[in-house]
């Protein structure tokens, strides 16, 4: 079972915004920006969607994802492979994170990826 570090954990909530892979049933690819996406917990990781309709398609099609966030004046960055746990649009983490977000417009759903494999540049 993988297990987030520190070290990724700090990278990941300092680098900004992560671009997410999503690939449809077909293998279609999207790609889009989450400032949103934070650590969960040791395992999990969790991005609000406000305006990402295609990648939410593809995650109900495909659960596979793929993150990555670079830090453009180091070059140091993380990778991040996993699957969603799950897409929710209720319950009290949806409920805390549309809190959150609330003037930056309508959570439509919260994924929640099980990280399998990571690795820092």
């Amino acid at each position: 079972m993988f297990k987030l570090n520190d070290e990724l954990n700090e990278a990941i909530s300092r680098i900004k915004p992560a671009m997410v892979a999503t690939a449809d049933k077909e293998g279609r690819p999207n790609v889009s920006p989450k400032g949103s996406l934070r650590v969960l917990d040791e395992q999990h990781l969790i991005f609000a969607d406000l305006l990402s309709p295609q990648t939410i398609n593809n995650l109900k099609e495909n659960p596979h994802i793929a993150m990555i966030g670079l830090d453009p004046a180091t070059r140091k960055g993380w990778r991040i492979w996993g699957k969603v746990d799950e897409i929710a649009t209720s319950g009290d983490l949806y409920d805390q994170i549309s809190k959150e977000y609330a003037g930056k417009g309508k959570v439509n759903h919260i994924v929640k990826i099980l990280v399998e494999k990571s690795s820092l540049f």
